[in-house]
């Protein structure tokens, strides 16, 4: 089974890639938070940052690319080819943000299967590296997955990684297991998986249920638990954390946020989002957890993590 990290915006960028490859394994590939080109430029200041090869040392990395347009995604595409030395890059077909689906991109532009289509004609019909998509599987009915996997087949895709929810799902409801299988049958392209795998039991009954599919995708599983690729690599019996492993990954992520950011807001701000997910495996410990996320200086903030994170392993 080959795991990879999905891109979180605003959460897994260099500095989280770079702390969690080098405490945890598992993952065979890390996909960046969206790149978004414009008519000005492919790539702005932060995204090249993010994407440079010295700030991700021994990874296998993937830009992923958020545009509606063709010639702005061959022009990021180019650019981080001949530039950057990128082999591969993956369109982002599954942001259900408001703010980008408003635009027609993400999972906005399922809704437009004839420029979708032309699009990807466009695409195919100069691009020189690999092509991946990740997607959703419509905008409101599920059934509509069909048309669009008919488009996807028409074109050399590297992969086609497939979060079943549709755009108004948003992470609501639960993961459309019929119409992944309706790809997992039909589908030209290589398969991947994503959706609300977080734990070793979820991992099982997705295995049973698709002994096929070779390739997942982990997001709010790896930020709820760092150790969960692991777990699923060795068939671990119990996915756990380990606090004294946590607290390595922890501390290296803290002292990168305050070596490239200024001020103790920020900083806290960067650390509580962390805290939102890897909170969720300290159950029972509510209450500190909501100090935590209430603190308002970094000296309050570093004596209750250490009091959270002192000894024993936390059990997800």
């Amino acid at each position: 089974m080959e795991i990879y990290f999905a891109p979180l915006e605003g959460i897994t960028g260099y500095l989280y890639r770079s702390a969690y490859r080098d405490n945890f394994s598992g993952v065979n590939k890390y996909f960046t938070p969206f790149l978004s080109p414009n008519q000005n430029r492919a790539l702005g200041p932060k995204e090249i940052k993010d994407i440079l090869p010295e700030n991700n040392k021994g990874m296998h990395v993937v830009p992923q690319v958020l545009t509606n347009r063709a010639e702005l995604f061959l022009q990021a595409a180019r650019e981080l080819e001949e530039k950057y030395g990128y082999e591969e890059v993956n369109l982002n077909l599954g942001c259900p943000s408001r703010t980008v689906t408003s635009k027609g991109k993400g999972a906005g532009f399922l809704a437009d299967t004839e420029a979708l289509d032309v699009f990807f004609q466009e695409v195919f019909g100069k691009i020189k590296i690999k092509v991946s998509v990740k997607t959703r599987i419509g905008v409101d009915e599920p059934e509509g997955f069909l048309h669009l996997l008919e488009i996807f087949n028409r074109y050399p895709l590297h992969e086609l990684i497939i979060h079943p929810r549709v755009l108004k799902d948003y992470y609501d409801n639960t993961p459309n297991w019929e119409m992944f299988g309706e790809a997992v049958h039909k589908s030209r392209n290589p398969v991947c998986y994503n959706g609300d795998i977080f734990t070793v039991e979820d991992y099982r009954r997705f295995r049973q249920a698709f002994p096929e599919t070779e390739k997942i995708m982990l997001g709010r599983g790896l930020l709820r638990n760092p150790m969960l690729a692991e777990a699923l690599k060795e068939g671990a019996p119990v996915c756990g954390v380990d606090r004294n492993r946590l607290k390595a990954f922890h501390d290296r992520l803290y002292m990168d946020y305050k070596e490239v950011m200024s001020g103790e807001k920020n900083v806290l701000f960067k650390m509580k989002e962390f805290w939102v997910y890897a909170g969720c495996s300290f159950p029972g410990e509510e209450e500190q957890l909501k100090k935590i996320k209430k603190a308002s200086k970094l000296l309050d903030y570093d004596k209750l993590v250490g009091e959270l994170l002192e000894g024993g392993t936390s059990n997800a």
